[in-house]
């Protein structure tokens, strides 16, 4: 089993959880040890997780166990190894108010792969209204 941060569109109630995390475990609300900065970002006002270490603020989100069927479909939404696609990282989380470390995976962009940015950092991410759901993006535009 890997452990997955969720902070965007696939958490619990939003956009994308069921499509992303059909036998997903649910394990907690965590936060992150590191400060990274979260912001709304690009032509779909989608959540992004910058892969600055130490900049922004640390992060809130959820914590799930996938299997490796699972932690491959999270890659291919997240289009892992594609030019505009994010880059699994490994991070370390505790429960907010806790002490005990875990190592999880979650999914980050470079700052220059995201065009623009539409927010301040953020410590979590609350729907945007503006976010297109992948599905609704051809007729968006």
């Amino acid at each position: 089993m890997h452990r997955v941060f969720i902070y965007g569109t696939l958490k619990r109630g939003f956009p994308n959880h069921e499509a992303g995390l059909p036998q997903a475990t649910f394990l907690g609300r965590v936060r992150t040890l590191e400060a990274f900065p979260l912001v709304v970002g690009g032509r779909w006002f989608s959540p992004y997780l910058i892969d600055e270490r130490g900049q922004g603020q640390r992060l809130f989100g959820e914590l799930f166990a996938v299997d490796s069927a699972g932690l491959a479909l999270l890659d291919r939404m997240e289009g892992v190894g594609l030019p505009e696609g994010y880059r699994r990282i490994r991070i370390e989380v505790a429960e907010p108010a806790g002490e005990a470390r875990l190592n999880a995976w979650t999914y980050a962009k470079d700052r220059s792969a995201v065009s623009v940015i539409h927010s301040a950092p953020m410590a979590e991410y609350a729907h945007d209204p503006r976010y297109v759901n992948p599905a609704k993006r051809d007729s968006a535009f």
